[in-house]
């Protein structure tokens, strides 16, 4: 753990105002690409800003998850779950074990295997909507429409059955809870409980699921079951959180609203900046440098902490015309929300679908739809791994 010893600007976990850079990450992106911050958990790391940085860094294999001790490494925010991703061998055992991952991984979110689940993630939201649209207004778009339609894309692709979906979702939020360890612990031996009894209910009866091809791949119900929980806590919350903010930006921008809706590639443009714009500052995961490298004229120490932050860099206006703007006709859109290179997001093309047919299909039927409250009165979710909205009231 980074011993304190020297005044730096301090990161913390207070919800900036929704969909803006906070003042602070906007200083440290203008002092420089590489800035030295104290994280959440009061330990020194280095934060990424800028985007040229980033996408660079993302496809430098020196950073990783890789520490030689785990137990002592500099932290972003304190939470078992975190502690989780690193590991203690060696960097390059590390690093073939994520590419044997993605390789595992990857065909399954194929573009043209996701094209074919746009029926699929269609008729969910045809489910959901109807539910929503049928109830008088005001209602919850994140409870309503958000949390149901990625929960159950997501359980549906991965094999969660209906009747553990739940528990599931339950378990997976007492485990982004920030400060109980202990409480975390539990919950976290319990979540993984669940889902290795779901693996070993699919090795008994195979389905068409992820789950199912991982175990006709030859691989172990630990690996499996290691495997399906990382792609559960990767693609829920973050779907959630930018198809939330996704409806305020569109409901804000009545006439870009339209636009998209009068023609889908206008929609497919509106979506990548939604992406881009959706998540000011609230997207930090913490890699380790596994040996010294200089970047950007500083040093960076093996085990060091990094920040990568996949929200700030797509604010730099070295990179983008006028960054605050919210612009559906943007293009080119190099946003790194997925991240890039070796750490580039599997689910992408599934997140895309889902985003696309929720906007579509929520402003067609409910082509007066807007925000029940003021954008500043939104409640933001605090003390968890991720933000988002708690409640997004609209009413039409």
């Amino acid at each position: 753990m980074t011993a304190p010893h020297r005044d730096l600007p301090s990161l913390d976990l207070a919800p900036p105002d929704l969909l803006r850079v906070s003042p602070l990450l906007r200083d440290l992106q203008e002092q420089g690409p590489l800035c030295r911050v104290r994280t959440p958990a009061g330990d020194e790391g280095w934060l990424v800003t800028r985007h040229t940085l980033l996408k660079e860094l993302l496809h430098d294999e020196r950073i990783g998850h890789s520490h030689p001790d785990p137990a002592n490494a500099a932290q972003y925010v304190r939470n078992p779950f975190l502690d989780m991703m690193i590991t203690d061998t060696d960097a390059e055992s590390a690093r073939r074990t994520h590419t044997e991952s993605r390789q595992l991984l990857a065909p399954m979110f194929a573009a043209r295997r996701m094209r074919e689940m746009e029926p699929r993630v269609a008729a969910v939201v045809d489910a959901v909507l109807d539910d929503f649209t049928g109830r008088t207004p005001p209602g919850d778009v994140h409870g309503g429409v958000s949390v149901p339609v990625a929960t159950t894309v997501l359980c549906d692709i991965i094999g969660v059955p209906p009747q553990s979906r739940e528990p599931l979702t339950a378990l997976m939020a007492e485990t982004a809870v920030l400060g109980d360890r202990e409480g975390v612990r539990r919950m976290q031996r319990d979540l993984y409980a669940l889902v290795a009894e779901l693996v070993g209910g699919k090795r008994a009866e195979p389905g068409e699921d992820i789950i199912t091809r991982l175990i006709a791949g030859g691989l172990s119900d630990e690996r499996v079951t290691h495997l399906a929980v990382g792609l559960l806590f990767a693609g829920l919350d973050s779907v959630v959180t930018i198809m939330d903010h996704g409806v305020v930006l569109l409901a804000a921008h009545p006439e870009q609203r339209a636009a998209a809706l009068a023609d889908p590639d206008v929609m497919t443009r509106a979506v990548e900046e939604v992406l881009r714009a959706a998540k000011a500052g609230g997207s930090i995961l913490p890699r380790y440098a596994t040996e010294d490298l200089t970047v950007a004229g500083e040093t960076i120490r093996a085990g060091d902490l990094v920040l990568f932050d996949f929200s700030l860099p797509n604010f730099d206006e070295r990179a983008f015309d006028e960054p605050e703007q919210f612009d559906v006709t943007r293009s080119p859109n190099p946003h790194l929300t997925f991240a890039h290179g070796i750490w580039h997001c599997i689910g992408a093309p599934l997140a895309r679908i889902e985003l696309n047919t929720v906007f579509t299909q929520l402003f067609t039927r409910l082509p007066g739809l807007r925000l029940a409250h003021p954008e500043d009165e939104l409640a933001v979710r605090t003390g968890r791994l991720s933000g988002g909205l708690s409640e997004l009231p609209v009413t039409w």
